[in-house]
């Protein structure tokens, strides 16, 4: 029997993270002293008392069962709490605010909810991969947003033509950014409603790295600019900022039209996540947020040593603002030649940029989710590397 399977899956895009994890296993096999820092995987425990939260309530008979399709109300209900208290946005935890199986599977989920065949999904470039993979799923077409150092990594609404605003029915944004480490800066989301509201397009700003301020202030919310819920939600992870990324928990909130899509789409997917662990993320975020502080600067101590050494060697990087360093690659090479070349005879695995997109050429992305000892070794193996010089 030959099986055929459906175009929508050959279609996706594939992974070239799976490729390098799959060298470093064989290179950590053989002895070697890798040290990996092409993937954003979060190094240090969940706080105890989230953790604690957890073995108390899954305990509870209660949380065996089935929850509810759309999430449990109290899961919504601290989400809102947080969003309160830390930004200033207030929600209505019932229309406002969906529970997600990881942010991830929302921000796949949003272009099938969203995009028809055909439509136009304006695209940061470069970008985390996983967002192409839900407008490839809906059949639509993807528009790059180029994010360029000169421009701060910013995307330039002005720049598109009248046809592609006019067919555009969806965005994505991600600020602390994925892979460029920029933040957004005052004003910048302000704009982007203005932008959303005049073309009708649906913001989808990604917050994977909310809470998580390496130089004292939190990152901006994209829900804090005023009108943001008429044109948009904003997707919150927990697996950063409390170190829960095995967890898979996380939310979308804002425009409550998106959210119940979402909602609708989800009753297909997930009987929700199971209870134990929404009720754990409830605690992570309506309880102290002193460990997020503190991880804020752990990440920051990590960002500092890794940029005065670099610098120190004469390798040019802008601090960033965010878990990732952006660094250009040699002159005349590919991000995929240097950062093959400096996994096989440095042994450091960094990300190419082109896998983010066209425009993430002539970049590697650098994981600061490691300790500051190896990223001290990292920062000497990568010295005797070729002098990078700046991409535009």
């Amino acid at each position: 029997m030959r099986v055929e399977i459906a175009r929508r899956l050959l279609d996706l895009p594939r992974s070239s993270f799976a490729t390098t994890a799959a060298r470093v296993e064989q290179l950590l096999a053989a002895g070697e002293d890798v040290i990996n820092l092409c993937q954003g995987n979060p190094d240090l425990p969940t706080p105890p008392h989230i953790v604690e939260s957890l073995r108390r309530e899954v305990l509870d008979p209660a949380t065996h069962r089935y929850p509810s399709f759309s999430g449990l109300p109290e899961l919504k209900a601290a989400v809102a709490r947080w969003y309160a208290a830390e930004h200033g946005v207030r929600l209505d935890p019932e229309s406002e605010v969906a529970v997600l199986f990881g942010a991830k599977a929302g921000l796949v989920e949003i272009s099938q909810c969203l995009l028809d065949p055909g439509d136009v999904c304006l695209m940061p470039d470069p970008a985390f991969p996983d967002y192409w993979a839900g407008v490839a799923l809906a059949g639509a077409r993807m528009h790059p947003l180029p994010l360029l150092r000169r421009n701060g990594f910013l995307p330039d609404y002005g720049a598109l033509s009248a046809t592609v605003r006019g067919r555009a029915r969806l965005m994505f944004l991600n600020y602390p950014n994925n892979p460029t480490g920029a933040a957004a800066p005052d004003g910048f989301y302000e704009e982007t409603v203005r932008f959303a509201a005049r073309n009708d397009v649906v913001v989808a700003s990604d917050f994977a790295y909310a809470g998580l301020g390496l130089d004292g202030a939190p990152p901006l919310s994209f829900l804090r600019a005023e009108g943001a819920k008429e044109v948009g939600v904003e997707f919150l992870s927990l697996s950063k900022m409390f170190n829960m990324a095995g967890w898979r928990v996380g939310a979308v909130a804002g425009n409550r039209e998106v959210v119940a899509a979402v909602e609708a789409l989800q009753e297909h997917y997930y009987v929700s996540i199971p209870p134990f662990i929404q009720r754990a993320a409830a605690t992570a975020l309506t309880g102290p947020q002193d460990c997020v502080r503190e991880l804020s600067g752990i990440y920051r101590s990590r960002r500092d040593v890794f940029v005065a050494g670099m610098r120190e060697a004469g390798l040019p990087v802008d601090p960033p603002k965010s878990v990732f360093a952006w660094l250009p690659v040699p002159a005349g090479g590919s991000s995929a030649a240097y950062a093959a070349d400096l996994l096989e005879r440095a042994k450091v695995a960094v990300a190419p940029g082109r896998w983010f997109g066209e425009h993430g050429e002539g970049y590697v992305r650098v994981s600061l989710l490691a300790p500051e000892e190896r990223l001290r070794e990292a920062v000497a193996r990568m010295a005797g590397s070729r002098r990078p010089e700046v991409a535009s």
